[in-house]
């Protein structure tokens, strides 16, 4: 096995809370969505990693191809003197029928300047998906960030993304550039 570099192309996106945004829609049946709470720290590591541990961004992003990296992620994230708690939220799924819980998705919020925040990794299980969860985790998320006196939220997205993309403007957010992201990548 050989490593080489490859370049990720990515959407830089953006919304302007001024503008409005629609407000969380109720939850379906069974999934809750908690605030940051440092208690569950480890679960949403754990729903980190189960989210993205076989996606295309665990290339682009080693840590989240990994438990422990994602732990180590999560850690360093809320440590961060920009960390937003307001944006932070965890997905939990009960099942009615067992009352089994599960951890089904996270999403984190950091401050890049005084009035622009950013979401950081939004993952939903892939069990999970298709419950419109994704949507209302980035509702939740940029919630918080008005809350916490942001005005403009910036996210990241794999070009080849093209659902979470197409969600994302649905949402409200414009791309406002095309970046790229190197990483090495294990040819057979």
């Amino acid at each position: 096995m050989n490593m080489a570099v490859t370049y990720f192309r990515r959407y830089r996106m953006q919304i302007d809370l001024r503008e409005g945004f629609a407000p969380p829609d109720e939850s379906p049946p069974g999934y809750s969505f908690l605030p940051w709470s440092k208690n569950l720290l480890a679960a949403h590591a754990e729903a980190k990693f189960r989210s993205f541990r076989n996606e295309l961004d665990a290339n682009v992003f080693r840590c989240l191809g990994i438990a422990d990296g994602c732990h180590r992620l999560m850690k360093e994230i809320t440590r961060r003197e920009q960390f937003v708690p307001e944006a932070t939220w965890l997905v939990r799924y009960t099942d009615p029928k067992t009352g089994r819980v599960e951890n089904a998705g996270t999403v984190q919020g950091i401050r890049t300047k005084a009035d622009v925040g950013s979401i950081q990794n939004i993952g939903i299980v892939p069990a999970h998906r298709g419950n419109q969860l994704g949507g209302l985790i980035v509702q939740h998320a940029l919630k918080g960030f008005e809350l916490a006196g942001v005005r403009f939220v910036r996210l990241e997205v794999t070009v080849h993304n093209t659902a979470a993309i197409r969600l994302y403007q649905r949402l409200g957010f414009r791309i406002l550039r095309t970046v790229y992201k190197s990483a090495d990548v294990i040819q057979p």
